[in-house]
């Protein structure tokens, strides 16, 4: 062997760097190991660590606060007027962090997980239905100084935001109903199913929860395997609230609890839909413009390619029709 070519009589330089990269290969392989197990036993710190990811670059920051019988646990961040965010039924206050960027950046944003969902807190026995949600977020609101706000309601949220708007128009400075629940539309088949009593929105397996999101998308997020068991073994934890909630919804007083209030609203109110709704049809958007008889100016916006999750699979384009509706006003 040459002694010129043995480790101890190398330059300094390649000493310090072989060490240099030994050390960023065992940082490499422990990087794959940790994220590797982490996968395959603990997906959620994954998730968590996403979510925790797009808030920070939404400018977020999650805060919790005691209002009414709730504890609120909820993401605010930004400067200007205020937005309030609001999600559907079986979601949680993550489905906005992909167009939360482009709103904190002009906006003061705060998203909410709603009573009973995601973070926020959940009383045995209590219910949990349009009217009496649209009082708890009363208490949020009153606790928070929201008032004067653009509250923003998705699916269920939309409900419970025109709900309380119309109970509380004093203190709602703007409306703006996202393929909303609470209104009169052609029945579809998602309606057919729902009304049967079976809820398209409950599933014990991965192939459930695809059928789930079929109804949900237009284009279906294509998620890690070990993300859905998550979501799956979720969704079975909560079925009973799930259930429960679900059955409340079918009322009649709860299916057209926005409907039978438009009259009551009384500021300015955009209507945004997804042409193709697979869950609200589309013709819940004519009942809205066609029952607002005293809201001084009726905005509407038809989002094309999406389905029910505008701010998820269009969320540049939702933010577009908020932002000029919230400047408009």
């Amino acid at each position: 062997m040459n002694p010129m070519n043995t480790p101890n009589n190398r330059p300094l330089w390649q000493r310090l760097l072989l060490r240099r990269l030994k050390f960023l290969g065992s940082i490499v392989v422990l990087a794959i190991v940790v994220l590797g197990g982490s996968y395959l036993f603990k997906p959620q710190w994954l998730m968590q660590a996403n979510s925790w990811r797009e808030a920070m670059n939404a400018q977020l920051e999650k805060r919790s606060v005691q209002a009414g019988d709730t504890r609120w646990v909820y993401y605010e961040g930004g400067q200007g007027p205020t937005i309030v965010l609001l999600h559907g039924f079986a979601a949680r206050k993550e489905v906005w962090l992909k167009v939360a960027p482009m709103l904190t950046a002009h906006f003061r944003v705060v998203i909410p997980d709603l009573p009973g969902w995601g973070e926020s807190s959940r009383n045995p026995g209590a219910s949990y239905n349009i009217d009496n949600q649209a009082d708890r977020l009363n208490d949020f609101v009153q606790t928070m100084h929201l008032q004067h706000a653009l509250i923003v309601g998705h699916s269920m949220g939309g409900a419970i935001a025109g709900v309380y708007a119309a109970e509380h128009p004093q203190d709602v400075g703007q409306l703006a109903l996202v393929d909303s629940f609470g209104l009169k539309f052609n029945e579809n088949a998602f309606a057919k199913e729902a009304m049967s009593g079976k809820d398209p929105f409950v599933y014990d397996d991965r192939a459930g929860f695809a059928r789930a999101n079929a109804w949900a998308f237009e284009h279906v997020p294509n998620i890690p395997g070990r993300f859905i068991d998550v979501f799956v073994e979720d969704n079975v934890k909560n079925r009973a609230f799930i259930d429960n909630t679900f059955n409340e919804l079918r009322e009649n007083s709860q299916v057209l609890s926005l409907q039978t209030r438009l009259d009551k609203l009384t500021m300015p109110v955009l209507g945004m839909w997804c042409h193709d709704d697979k869950i609200i049809d589309i013709s819940a958007l004519e009942s809205l413009r066609s029952g607002l008889a005293h809201a001084p100016s009726i905005s509407t916006t038809i989002l094309n390619g999406c389905n029910h999750m505008p701010q998820m699979e269009k969320p540049e384009a939702f933010a577009h029709a908020l932002t000029s509706f919230l400047l408009q006003h």
